[in-house]
């Protein structure tokens, strides 16, 4: 129950929840852009490295402790990192390439499915009438959105979207399963250090060395979503998440961040010229539906089971 002291930062949390929906929905069209101008290593290494750097120095100002001990927490965030942040951020930049950003968007917010799923064999977590509903939703979703296009086979963008909701729902899940011992905000700050260090390496390893850009030459309109995703997808949307989920119980946060795809998808038809069809849209609503069923909180699903 929320107390009235801590009221006003509870509904100061929801207004930050809703203005960070925006945020990281409009992230997914500027991604798009920016890809026209500017490699895909090279836009991962840029934004998440601008991300750790955020979410750092909040730390210093905050004064919490972001020293991680030696042993097991160290391994935990690495792999951690890699899941959640490297493989995650850079699968969803390639599927971009191959896929309408609409598409993509909405087959990324399949993660709660995945996620719950991966924590029924790997966590042992019950699954109750709630949670088995959306699961189900959630598949007539993927199959009403993907059968159009399996007639030659997925596309690889698709097949690429797929890849980056397995690895963010099996980076949550080993998360919790790993109980990290340190600081919340220094495990998420080393983690998009790991990413950015995982982007740099595939930069240098597929592209060489970086040499600095003709800005001139980039259409003023990449030169924007690039500025776009750095300043606000990556750097404040994280500054907003972290001060939300410091005053919003996790599961709110969690169904807040539903808004993320819908302003995606509006953002794609309407900056992007984008047009779903009604295989896409009636998957994004079941599979929107799917993900409200598996992130309402658990008591809510005891509470039907019960005779």
């Amino acid at each position: 129950m929320t107390t009235a002291a801590t009221a006003p930062h509870a509904g100061r949390a929801r207004i930050l929840l809703l203005l960070l929906g925006v945020v990281w929905g409009l992230n997914w069209p500027a991604v798009k852009v920016a890809l026209s101008g500017v490699s895909p290593w090279g836009l991962r290494s840029i934004g998440l490295g601008a991300a750790a750097c955020t979410v750092f120095a909040l730390g210093l100002a905050r004064r919490r402790k972001l020293a991680v001990r030696a042993g097991r927490d160290r391994l935990h965030i690495a792999v951690a990192g890699v899941l959640n942040i490297a493989a995650f951020n850079i699968l969803l930049t390639f599927a971009q390439l191959g896929a309408a950003t609409s598409r993509v968007a909405i087959i990324t917010y399949s993660m709660p499915l995945w996620a719950t799923l991966l924590a029924r064999f790997a966590l042992g977590e019950r699954l109750d009438r709630v949670r088995v509903a959306g699961l189900l939703l959630g598949a007539c979703g993927l199959a009403l959105l993907l059968a159009p296009l399996a007639g030659g086979g997925l596309p690889r963008g698709i097949l690429l979207a797929l890849g980056a909701a397995f690895t963010w729902a099996a980076g949550t899940i080993y998360t919790k399963w790993a109980r990290i011992s340190a600081e919340p905000l220094a495990v998420a700050a080393w983690q998009l250090l790991i990413g950015a260090l995982v982007a740099l390496t595939g930069l240098l390893s597929f592209e060489g060395m970086p040499h600095w850009p003709n800005w001139h030459a980039v259409h003023n309109a990449v030169l924007v979503a690039l500025a776009y995703h750095i300043v606000f997808g990556m750097a404040l949307g994280y500054i907003l998440w972290f001060n939300i989920i410091s005053s919003l119980p996790a599961g709110v946060a969690a169904l807040g961040t539903l808004l993320v795809p819908v302003v995606g998808v509006a953002g794609a038809v309407l900056l992007l010229g984008e047009r779903p069809g009604l295989s896409d849209l009636g998957g994004f609503a079941l599979i929107f539906c799917a993900a409200l069923c598996v992130l309402l909180p658990r008591n809510m699903g005891a509470r039907r089971d019960a005779p």
